[in-house]
């Protein structure tokens, strides 16, 4: 097992979340993976990525230009997709280990051949899972047995924190449906058959920002991630 491995992250307003949140782990060191610096060459010499939150997609990417009027969406870079969907098509094609959070997971979903939910308040009538006064929510995620998310954690139900107004909504045909939260919203993906194929996990909530940072919806997933990239160098 290789013990100083590189993490590719992608860009975002809160970077350093997720840079302090690895590099809290003996010898990881992070690469910024940036629109700005146009280096998604650098995700060959990543040994995993982490794909950041941040920004809504442009429904245009499944097929829904419309909803950019229809629901308001105005925090929207289609220079970020464009260079992130460069990044996933790298790692996957590198078989690389890869961890999506909040936007990371609709990107991936995305990508993949999936759909998103454009505004949760407006399609599940349901305020419970984007941020109130700038403060992320909390609310309870159940996980499927039988997937690698509750091999992971462990647990059937566990509070998670919540600052989103997406979700993903019809599953690419590779991923499947991992953890949900109330109303039946999408809060984690994985491949649907896991053989053959490297490591992947997406998860809506923000582990490198709970509260809790030793519950295993944040301890858990980071040390599963590290470790399957540890066990992915040759």
């Amino acid at each position: 097992m290789k013990q100083h491995i590189k993490i590719g992250i992608t860009d975002c307003g809160k970077f350093d979340n997720y840079r302090r949140w690895l590099e809290s782990e003996p010898g990881v060191e992070v690469v910024r993976l940036s629109m700005h610096f146009q280096n998604a060459a650098d995700t060959e010499s990543c040994d995993g990525i982490l794909f950041s939150g941040g920004e809504d997609l442009h429904p245009a990417l499944y097929g829904k230009p419309e909803y950019v009027e229809e629901f308001g969406l105005q925090e929207i870079i289609p220079a970020r997709d464009e260079f992130e969907y460069q990044v996933i098509e790298k790692a996957l094609a590198g078989e690389k280990p890869v961890l999506g959070i909040c936007r990371g997971l609709q990107l991936i979903n995305v990508f993949l051949g999936g759909t998103l939910v454009p505004d949760i308040p407006a399609v599940f009538h349901s305020t419970g899972h984007g941020k109130q006064n700038g403060v992320d929510q909390v609310h309870t995620v159940q996980v499927i047995p039988g997937t690698m998310l509750f091999g992971i954690c462990g647990q059937e139900r566990g509070l998670v924190n919540s600052a989103h107004h997406q979700s993903a909504g019809r599953p690419a045909p590779s991923l499947k449906i991992s953890a949900t939260g109330e109303p039946g919203i999408v809060e984690a993906m994985e491949w649907e058959i896991p053989e053959n194929k490297s490591w992947l996990l997406m998860v809506q909530w923000h582990p490198e920002r709970m509260s809790d940072l030793s519950s295993p919806f944040s301890a858990f997933v980071k040390n599963a991630f590290l470790t399957a990239v540890k066990n992915s160098c040759k």
